[in-house]
């Protein structure tokens, strides 16, 4: 077969410097897809820096990427995408190289893409003339490219981002870069006692964008890497958002579309976006009734492990079934009415809720029967009463413009004893959105106390700002490219982010 247009290029170590190939063969761990409204996307994840070829049949139907001194991770599934632009995907190998062989639908051609934290490489279908009018480089097609690392910036480039940040007051230690109308990225890299930090931010205008949480895996529970998510709901950008358990349970009051699908008897500190666009901040704390057959009981949770004695309420987002055990009882509820009862891991209506209950709850309502009405009643207090999305996790870091940490009152005095990696999401007084990463526990960068923190967020002209999920799961994303440098090394799964979307 005749083949043409072949490309060279090189994927970023996790590093501002181009790495040589390591002596051991990359690995290539996983392959995904997705089809969005304007492209379809193969993403291909590897362990370390790789060398890649990209061939292009005659006809232009058949793409071919020979991944260099890449090895498949032992167990690598053959993959059955398809979509509108992509008919097929395969591969093979042979020796230190994989070939990915993609069939296109006719009058597409494909865009190679490197991400450079962690090492991936992704093929973008788009239609023939999307290609001809757009360079190949890192970012989603139809979204806005968070461009390339600073070590692939002119040193011009680099003195024009430093005015840029020094023209718009930002603290010494600042790049600002345009990604998009109304899209702004500044990476802050300054030596302080003890070492150095390294922070990311993203300021975004709400004329153009809004904002919406995201589960891992479009349920609960459900864990997924922060560029998964951000992937699926084509988002502009992504930060990981929520506390969670081990298997993806939300730790917080968490509303998506109206529906709450989280909660916590703790009182935190929460964000919200209200039914008119506006943004607020403030305390939160969850109160729910189920009252059936007379009897009124408290509920317990929603969407979350069912306990011993307790009531817990399950909606369309913990996917199909309940996923409890035989030993409950299980109340589905359509339009206010009982139209099944079950022992367990009932379907879930997508209309409705299961009520499940254990031990004293399951005797409480004994005496109910399939018709009988069923009032659900959930409270989350005044401030809330118009809101549908909210994120709550905590402490609160900013107040009106000052340093407002309230990790004694939520009861997470615990997470302020070191320096850590933080994440955390701010209404400035410009009235933009700023999320915000500090790298940490890495030698580029120590991280932050929760003080350190708001005070750097302030910096950063922070009116609002609350505290996210930190450590290994501290993480921020614009345009497909990972800017943070997560302390674990890779990508973790999370429960839950807050993704960017065009208005």
């Amino acid at each position: 077969m005749r083949f043409s247009k072949r490309l060279m290029t090189l994927v970023l170590a996790f590093s501002l410097f181009v790495l040589p190939m390591t002596a051991s063969a990359a690995s290539l761990g996983s392959m995904r897809f997705h089809s969005g409204g304007d492209h379809d996307r193969v993403v291909f994840d590897l362990s370390d820096a790789a060398y890649y070829e990209l061939d292009t049949s005659a006809d232009g139907r058949t793409v071919t990427l020979v991944l260099k001194g890449v090895r498949a991770k032992s167990g690598l599934a053959k993959p059955s995408f398809h979509g509108s632009r992509v008919q097929s995907v395969s591969w093979s190998e042979k020796g230190s190289e994989v070939y990915v062989t993609v069939k296109l639908a006719a009058g597409c051609k494909v865009k190679a893409g490197a991400l450079s934290k962690p090492a991936r490489i992704f093929l973008d279908a788009v239609p023939a003339s999307a290609a001809a009018s757009t360079p190949v480089q890192p970012g989603t097609t139809g979204k806005p490219s968070a461009g390339t690392s600073s070590a692939d910036k002119t040193a011009k480039e680099i003195a024009a981002a430093k005015q840029a940040a020094k023209d718009a007051g930002l603290p010494d230690g600042t790049v600002a870069y345009q990604l998009a109308p109304g899209l702004m990225e500044y990476d802050y890299k300054v030596w302080q006692s003890g070492g150095w930090l390294t922070a990311y931010f993203l300021d975004v205008d709400p004329a153009r964008y809004t904002w919406k949480p995201a589960l891992g895996q479009g349920q609960v529970p459900g864990l997924a890497k922060l560029s998964s998510i951000s992937d699926a709901k084509n988002a502009t950008a992504a930060i990981n958002a929520s506390f969670f358990n081990w298997n993806g349970d939300l730790i917080g009051v968490t509303m998506i579309d109206g529906s709450i699908v989280g909660t916590t008897y703790i009182e935190r500190s929460a964000v919200g976006l209200k039914s008119d666009g506006t943004t607020v901040f403030g305390p939160i704390t969850y109160s729910g009734t189920v009252t059936a057959g007379g009897v009124t009981q408290y509920v317990g949770g929603v969407d979350a492990e069912r306990g011993t004695d307790s009531l817990v309420l399950y909606n369309k987002y913990y996917g199909k079934t309940t996923r409890t055990n035989e030993y409950g009882r299980e109340l589905t509820v359509v339009d206010g009415r009982v139209t099944a009862i079950r022992a367990g891991n009932s379907p879930i209506p997508a209309n409705g809720w299961v009520v499940s209950l254990h031990g004293a709850a399951a005797k409480a309502f004994a005496g109910v029967q399939v018709g009988d009405e069923v009032e659900i009643e959930q409270h989350l207090g005044g401030v809330w009463k118009d809101a549908k999305e909210i994120v709550s996790v905590g402490p609160r870091l900013v107040k009106d413009g000052v340093p407002y940490v309230t990790t004694t009152a939520e009861q997470l005095g615990d997470i302020d004893l070191h320096r850590e990696p933080r994440s955390a999401f701010a209404v400035t007084k410009r009235g933009t959105y700023l999320l915000a990463v500090a790298d940490g526990r890495q030698q580029d960068s120590h991280g932050q106390t929760l003080n350190e923190w708001a005070k750097l967020l302030i910096a950063f002209g922070a009116k609002d700002a609350l505290n996210l999920d930190g450590g290994g799961s501290s993480e921020i994303i614009a345009g497909g490219r990972v800017l943070s440098s997560p302390s674990d090394g890779r990508e973790r799964g999370i429960g839950l982010g807050i993704v960017i979307l065009p208005r």
